[in-house]
C-alpha cells in the first residue's frame, strides 16, 4: 500500500504503541499545574500571636437555638459579649423564619450555655474571645414571661426526677432534645 507523503498512521490508533526508552514519559504542563506556595506563621511574623497587621475583625460563632434542628451561624464581632450574641442570634433566627417560632424574641428572656447538657448559663457581660468555644446552646430563661417552652433547667429537673421509664415518658425526653 501506498501512503501519501507526511501522513503517518497514528499507531496508538493502530495498536502499536512503540516508545523509545530513553526518553522520559511526558507529564502535564508546568503551566497547568497549579502554584502552590506554603508560608508558615513564623514565616509572616505570626508565630503563636497574630502579628500587629493582623487583627481578628470578626468571628463565625454557631448557636443551637432548643427545639431547633440545625445551628445558627452567627458572624460578630471578637469584643462581643454573650448578651451581644444572644441578641445577634434572636435576629438571625427571626431573619431566617426558623421553626419552631420563638415565642418572644427579647434578649433577656433568654440564656447562653456551652451546650444542651450543662445546665449553668454563661454570664451575659462576659466577652466571647475569653470563652474558648466557638459552639453554644440558647434556651430561654426559667420563668421568663410570655414564654411557651420551659427552660433546659426545667427540662433536666422533669427528666432526673421522674422514676417511670413508660414508652410516652422516653418520647418526653426525645422531645426535650429536639
Amino acid at each position: 500500500k501506498h501512503q501519501p507523503i507526511g501522513f503517518k498512521k497514528s499507531a496508538s490508533l493502530n495498536g502499536h504503541v512503540r516508545r523509545d526508552p530513553g526518553l522520559p514519559r511526558r507529564g502535564p504542563l508546568p503551566e497547568a499545574q497549579p502554584r502552590r506556595t506554603v508560608v508558615s506563621l513564623q514565616e509572616r511574623g505570626g508565630g503563636d500571636k497574630l502579628g500587629s497587621s493582623q487583627k481578628l475583625t470578626k468571628l463565625l460563632v454557631h448557636v443551637t437555638v432548643q427545639r431547633s434542628i440545625t445551628p445558627v451561624n452567627v458572624i460578630i464581632s471578637p469584643e462581643s459579649t454573650v448578651g451581644d450574641l444572644i441578641k445577634a442570634t434572636l435576629e438571625v433566627y427571626a431573619r431566617e423564619g426558623r421553626r419552631p417560632l420563638l415565642s418572644t424574641t427579647d434578649p433577656s428572656a433568654y440564656e447562653l450555655h456551652f451546650s444542651q447538657f450543662i445546665l449553668e448559663s454563661l454570664n451575659p457581660e462576659e466577652r466571647i474571645m475569653s470563652l474558648g468555644s466557638r459552639n453554644f446552646f440558647l434556651c430561654p430563661k426559667q420563668g421568663a414571661p410570655n414564654n411557651k417552652n420551659s427552660s433546659c433547667a426545667n427540662e433536666a429537673e422533669k427528666v432526673r426526677h421522674s422514676n417511670r421509664a413508660s414508652p410516652s415518658r422516653l418520647l418526653e425526653i426525645m422531645d426535650f432534645l429536639l
